[in-house]
């Protein structure tokens, strides 16, 4: 793992660019060992789940999109749970999280998971620090259960630095595609940066464990994290190819005096 010092460089830092011809290229390749990955899932009945964590703008969503871009929906399903309602803050922490685990045949990808607590809840206050030490003493156990019950556990933490986090919030500041993307939460974390780098300190220390350890993965370049985590999970899960029978498409009933009605169709107007 490349050293992450506290201004969130790494030594890993590369100053060339991966060009978007290797990258799309590359990223082909991953998405057929994907959907050989989902054939099997759906055959075997492994369940899969997989935890995506980082800083605001470290690349978390980029990369959930780049792995779901040529599969089922239905078979890889994205978590991205909003804020918790009053009911949900009255339950046991991880309660709302549990009934998201995947079933057979089913691979789960938290956008943000459990984690929230050892991150963003820590560093802007929404919950008391006996709640995160407890969090992060009983997280362990609760993985090793999830483990225990079948599930091919997986997390990730997208590392960026200070300098490449600043440039992508103030993208999203000028682009009306990615304005969205910034909420009042995303301004408030951001002067926060030592905060949040001591609670990944923490959060990392406490709950990189054996049977499930943190993967870190440098995002500095968006191109390279997306195909290093894509072929990363791949070589994790003991998938392979499922025998598939060859398709031939039939031939097309006659027409049998159908005509196409004489009907006003309301097309949609060719303005391209």
């Amino acid at each position: 793992m490349s050293k992450m010092a506290d201004d969130g460089k790494t030594g890993a830092k590369r100053a060339d660019k991966l060009d978007n011809k290797t990258y799309l290229k590359e990223l082909a390749r991953l998405h057929a060992e994907l959907v050989k990955l989902q054939e099997w899932v759906v055959k075997s009945g492994a369940k899969v789940c997989v935890l995506f964590e980082g800083r605001d703008g470290a690349g978390k969503g980029g990369t959930i999109k780049a792995i779901t871009e040529r599969v089922s929906p239905r078979i890889f399903r994205v978590v991205a749970l909003p804020a918790p309602t009053d009911r949900e803050k009255s339950q046991m922490y991880i309660q709302r999280y549990l009934p998201h685990l995947p079933a057979a045949g089913e691979i789960m990808l938290f956008d943000r998971s459990w984690y929230n607590r050892a991150g963003v809840e820590r560093v802007m206050g929404f919950c008391t620090e006996e709640q995160v030490q407890e969090f992060l003493r009983v997280v362990p156990l609760v993985e090793r259960a999830i483990i225990h019950s079948g599930v091919i556990l997986l997390k990730y933490w997208l590392e960026v630095s200070a300098e490449e986090q600043t440039r992508r919030l103030e993208a999203r500041i000028h682009d009306e595609r990615k304005i969205w993307k910034l909420s009042p939460m995303d301004i408030g974390s951001y002067r926060r940066w030592y905060d949040y780098s001591r609670a990944r300190d923490d959060m990392l220390a406490a709950t990189d464990t054996e049977y499930a350890p943190w993967n870190v993965v440098v995002s500095n370049d968006k191109k390279r994290a997306r195909l290093n985590l894509i072929s990363h999970l791949l070589s994790q899960i003991p998938y392979e190819a499922v025998p598939r029978e060859k398709i031939t498409l039939p031939a097309r009933q006659k027409a049998h005096g159908y005509e196409n009605p004489d009907y006003p169709y309301k097309y949609v107007p060719d303005k391209f």
